[in-house]
């Protein structure tokens, strides 16, 4: 199965940091986020990546190559100036991807999350995982029924991590340009096609400057290393 890693977005809940890098090249544990990301993926056996680039995307490119270093092939879709959103970019690199179902991560969140362990059940076009509701976001995004299965209405939300299994068939009929992936799966949970995933470790969404510096000093305690 590949993967998938979104890297094309501004970060401009941090400004001041992402002016000269791009979100996922901002170090975190003495590296750079995208690098855990490709280091996990490489520890899973998930040997081929793509990367969307769009906001300093040459930084990336530059930093990464063509992946060997990590033990990984890596290629990119490249969307230019601006940014696709989460669905448009994942549509755009459709054809990087192939035919069967693949796994994304949001390049903005670190987790200890297994990458590869889960696959896609049969008939659905889906697979969230979920996460308990953090601070920051305590309504939740989708409910996680006793089943298995995703829906956009309930009790109990929980909040997605920014990592799914998705089969291509998700994006048929999908609009051109910028779109946002929850668009999608929000008709595909009604018709009963996504199942999910409860994730209990760890799992930050690096989204400002504060949790940026918090997850930095966690990661470089030894008791979490």
């Amino acid at each position: 199965m590949k993967l998938m890693i979104l890297a094309a977005g501004r970060g401009t809940r941090m400004r001041h940091l992402t002016d000269q890098l791009p979100k996922p090249m901002l170090p975190v544990g003495g590296k750079p986020l995208l690098f855990h990301h490709l280091e996990r993926a490489a520890q899973a056996g998930l040997s081929e990546v793509v990367i969307n680039l769009a906001y300093r995307g040459e930084a990336i490119r530059a930093a990464v190559g063509d992946g060997r270093a990590f033990g990984l092939e890596v290629r990119y879709s490249d969307e230019g100036l601006h940014a696709l959103e989460t669905g448009g970019g994942i549509a755009r690199a459709l054809p990087l991807l192939g035919p069967g179902p693949f796994t994304v991560i949001n390049g903005d969140v670190w987790t200890d999350y297994p990458l590869g362990q889960d696959r896609l059940p049969d008939g659905d076009l889906a697979h969230l995982v979920l996460v308990d509701n953090p601070a920051h976001h305590p309504e939740g995004d989708f409910q996680l029924d006793a089943s298995g299965r995703v829906q956009n209405e309930g009790a109990d939300r929980l909040t997605f991590a920014g990592i799914g299994i998705y089969h291509p068939d998700l994006f048929e009929g999908a609009p051109s340009g910028a779109f946002a992936l929850a668009s999608l799966l929000r008709p595909a949970m009604a018709a009963g096609h996504v199942s999910g995933t409860r994730h209990t470790g760890a799992w930050v969404d690096v989204g400002t400057p504060e949790r940026l510096a918090a997850l930095d000093r966690a990661l470089k305690d030894p008791k979490r290393c």
